[in-house]
C-alpha cells in the first residue's frame, strides 16, 4: 500500500530523509515513529504530495504515486498534523461539503454514524469555530473516513484529546482495520502505538533504523529479556543445570521462583519449558518483564539507536 525507494528530501544539504525505504503491506497498521526532527512528518508530507522529494520514488496503492492524480487521492483518507477548517461552517455543513465532494453515497447517514462514533452528534450544528481542538481533531478523523477510503495516513490523529477520545478514536481505527483498511501513524503517543500497531518503523536523523513486529522491535531495545517463572516445587536444586545454559544470561532462583535473563537474539521460551519438564518442574505462569514501547523511546539514547540498527544488519 506504501512503498518508498530510496527516498531522500534535502534542505540546502541537509537530508532531512536520507535514502528512506519502507513498506507497508494490505492490511497493516503500522506505526513510524523516532525523535522530534527525525524526518517523519517530511516524509509524510512527500507521500501526500505537499512536498516534492529530492530523489527516490513513492508507490502508493500499487502505483507510483502521480501527485497529479486525482483518482489516487480519493482512496486515500488523511488526518495531518496541521488542522485546516472552514470555521464559519458547522460540522455537518463541513462534512456534507465534502461528501458531495468526494460524492460518497448515503453521505447524511454516513456523517450521522461518524459523529455519533466520535461523541460529535450533538455539536454538528454548531460552528467549527466554538469547538475545542479535541472536538476539530475528532472532526478532522471523521473527514479523514467519510469516503471509505483504502489507506488512512494519520500524523498525530490523538493530538489534543482526553482519555476518552483517544479511546473513541482507538476504536475506530481498529474498526476500520477489520474492515481491510490500512493504517499509516505517526505519534507521539507511544503507548496508543503500542496497544494500535502490528509493526512500527522506526526513523531517526531521516534514515529508517527498524521496520518490523511489535515484539521483535521490543527485543531490539533491549540485550535481555527478564522472565519470572512460577514453578510448581521449590527450584533450589535446579540451579547448577541452568548454568549450563548457553541463552541464560543469569538467573536467580528463590523457592517457587525462578528469574533469569535470556538472549534476544532469538525467542527462547519454548527451550526453558523443555528444559524445565526434562528436569521434573511444572511451570505454573511465565511471565515476560520486558519494557515498553514508550519507555524505550521516552529514555532514547545513542545506545538504543546502536542496538536496533546492529538488530537490521543482523536480519
Amino acid at each position: 500500500m506504501i512503498q518508498t525507494v530510496n527516498l531522500t528530501k534535502e534542505f540546502d544539504g541537509f537530508k532531512a530523509v536520507d535514502n528512506l525505504n519502507l513498506q507497508v503491506d494490505k492490511g497493516d497498521i503500522c506505526g513510524f515513529l523516532g525523535p522530534n526532527g527525525a524526518g517523519k512528518t517530511t516524509t509524510i508530507n512527500m507521500i501526500l504530495g505537499l512536498m516534492p522529494p529530492t530523489s527516490g520514488k513513492i508507490f502508493l496503492l500499487g502505483e507510483e504515486f502521480n501527485p497529479g492524480k486525482v483518482e489516487v487521492k480519493e482512496r486515500i483518507g488523511v488526518v495531518s498534523e496541521s488542522l485546516y477548517f472552514y470555521k464559519e461552517m458547522t460540522a455537518r455543513e463541513y462534512l456534507l461539503f465534502f461528501g458531495e465532494l468526494y460524492q460518497v453515497p448515503k453521505a447524511s447517514r454516513r456523517i450521522e454514524e461518524l459523529l455519533e462514533a466520535l461523541g460529535l452528534i450533538n455539536d454538528q450544528n454548531k460552528k467549527i469555530g466554538a469547538f475545542s481542538k479535541g472536538m476539530q481533531q475528532k472532526l478532522a478523523f471523521a473527514r479523514a473516513l467519510l469516503h471509505d477510503p483504502e489507506l488512512l495516513i494519520l500524523d498525530e490523529p490523538v493530538a489534543n484529546l482526553d482519555p476518552s477520545s483517544i479511546k473513541q478514536i482507538r476504536d475506530l481505527i481498529e474498526e476500520e482495520n477489520h474492515r481491510g483498511k490500512t493504517v499509516f501513524i505517526s505519534s507521539h503517543l507511544l503507548s496508543e502505538v503500542e496497544r494500535l500497531c502490528k509493526k512500527v518503523a522506526i526513523i531517526n536523523k531521516g534514515k529508517l533504523l527498524a521496520e518490523d513486529t511489535m515484539d521483535n522491535i521490543r527485543r531490539r531495545l533491549t540485550d535481555s529479556v527478564e522472565m519470572e517463572i512460577e514453578l510448581d516445587k521449590e527450584a533450589e536444586s535446579i540451579a547448577s543445570s541452568l548454568e549450563k545454559l548457553d541463552f541464560l544470561k543469569g538467573f536467580s532462583v528463590e523457592g517457587h521462583k525462578l528469574e533469569v535473563s535470556l538472549k534476544t537474539d532469538r525467542d527462547y521460551r519454548p527451550e526453558l519449558s523443555q528444559f524445565l519438564y526434562q528436569n521434573g518442574y511444572l511451570p505454573l505462569s511465565m511471565k515476560a518483564k520486558e519494557m515498553s514501547l514508550e519507555e524505550a523511546f521516552i529514555t532514547i539514547t545513542q545506545q538504543n539507536i546502536s542496538l536496533l540498527a546492529r538488530g537490521e544488519e543482523a536480519a
